[in-house]
């Protein structure tokens, strides 16, 4: 996960100096020595370092900071104060044009996830009641017209493509198709290159200059750490890009770039690709990503995210779950549809990420845990699935042989969901009652 290493490191400089009871000078130079270490080696640009730095030593050494007998609060913010202006301060917007479509022309490097990314921005346009389009103008990346069919298609959004014709001629009849059918947005998937070259950055200025796209966005792969700021920079000197995007930032990145790109560009990072699927794609909020990397989790996102879980909730079938739980009577059909609507909220581990406190740099978390028992409880009959006492030895195997699990992982899927479920009827008791209700009641269904 991304900032895992930078996250600890910063945790650990910073314990060192609120520990004491009172600060002193050399105090705090010496825990900024060690705090600028964890970003050069976090791969965060030495400009962007050295300035970070030296605002927040210039905040910590002040009189009101030594004299405090509890300066962890004051040292903790001042260093979440900085870390959010070096990104950007606040949530960057897209902005709209006056009139539809809304162009939004997407550039990179090959490999950066432009094509993916589209299709992100499009899914998350679309879950706002924007109808978009998109249109392939990479024509020379093998199969790239086809992934964004494919990807376009899982989201719902049109594509407009017209095969190896000229990039610039097929994004021109994009808009005016666009317009045609009622598109609100036009989301153009341009050409990258293995590296930035005159013919790339010609096309892209040629396609600009023809349709006049309201943002130009930037999308960078988090992963090349200082290299994402070179090319940041390039792109924005031939295109005078309008924002940035960040794609993989769940992987084992160390998070340079999400640090450095908009100190050194000064365009903002606007959204975040947070995984492989298609709905994984995040406004970047400056103030919640500090927050994450000095370990104090975004319950705003969690929240969020806890909310949109909510799209297709079905208040009879909480209620109903509810009941089961308090005689319980819960199943494994109740068991299965809890671990969909988690997966819905990003899986176990993002959402650990996102509580206070919860330090995953030495978690050993198998986001691929839920694929096995729920690969048992789909090789149930239904009738298993609402009578688990009925699973003895001989449905336990062919269950097992069903599912390519073995014998013992269907006994211990049925033992830790009994243990589950005894847990659950004892909470239900007399005062465990009311808290299980206005927990149904508040909560979405998990």
């Amino acid at each position: 996960m991304a900032f895992e290493g930078l996250t600890q490191k910063l945790q650990n400089a910073l314990s060192k100096m609120t520990g004491k009871g009172k600060l002193t000078e050399s105090d705090v130079k010496e825990g900024m020595r060690e705090i600028r270490m964890a970003l050069l080696e976090a791969d965060v640009n030495y400009a962007v370092a050295k300035d970070f730095i030296k605002r927040v030593t210039e905040k910590c050494v002040g009189q009101e900071i030594l004299s405090s007998l509890t300066p962890a609060q004051q040292i903790y913010k001042i260093v979440s104060d900085e870390l959010t202006q070096t990104m950007g301060s606040n949530l960057a917007k897209l902005t709209w044009s006056s009139s539809t479509p809304t162009i939004y022309m997407l550039c990179g490097l090959q490999g950066a996830g432009k094509t993916t990314m589209a299709a992100k921005l499009a899914g998350y346009l679309q879950r706002q009641g924007k109808k978009c389009m998109l249109a392939a103008c990479d024509i020379y990346r093998p199969a790239a017209i086809k992934q964004l069919q494919v990807v376009g298609e899982q989201v719902g959004a049109m594509v407009f493509e017209k095969g190896t014709q000229d990039p610039v001629k097929t994004a021109q009849e994009a808009v005016a198709q666009a317009r045609y059918m009622g598109r609100d947005v036009l989301i153009i998937d341009t050409a990258g290159r293995l590296h930035i070259d005159t013919e790339l950055m010609d096309e892209l200025e040629r396609i600009r200059d023809t349709v006049h796209p309201q943002e130009i966005l930037l999308v960078v792969d988090a992963m090349t750490g200082q290299d994402a700021v070179t090319v940041a920079q390039t792109f924005n000197d031939k295109l005078n890009v309008d924002g940035v995007i960040l794609t993989k930032l769940d992987g084992d990145t160390r998070g340079g770039a999400a640090l450095s790109v908009r100190a050194v560009t000064g365009k903002p990072i606007k959204f975040s690709g947070i995984g492989e699927k298609l709905s994984e794609i995040e406004p970047f909020y400056p103030d919640r990503m500090a927050s994450r990397i000095l370990g104090m989790g975004d319950i705003a996102t969690l929240v969020e995210k806890a909310m949109d879980s909510q799209e297709d909730f079905d208040e009879d079938k909480a209620t109903t779950l509810m009941r089961r739980m308090e005689k319980g009577t819960f199943n494994l059909d109740d068991f299965l549809d809890q671990m969909q609507s988690m997966k819905k909220m990003g899986g176990l581990k993002s959402m650990l990420g996102m509580l206070p406190g919860v330090n995953l740099s030495d978690a050993n978390i198998d986001e691929d845990a839920m694929k096995k028992p729920e690969a048992i409880i789909r090789s149930m009959t239904p009738r298993e699935r609402r009578n688990p006492d009925l699973l003895n030895a001989s449905r336990r195997k062919r269950i097992a042989a069903g599912s390519g699990t073995t014998v013992q992982d269907v006994n211990t899927l049925i033992r830790n969901f009994d243990q589950a479920r005894t847990m659950m009827k004892q909470f239900s008791n007399t005062k465990g009652k009311g808290r299980l209700r206005k927990m149904m009641r508040n909560m979405p269904q998990m």
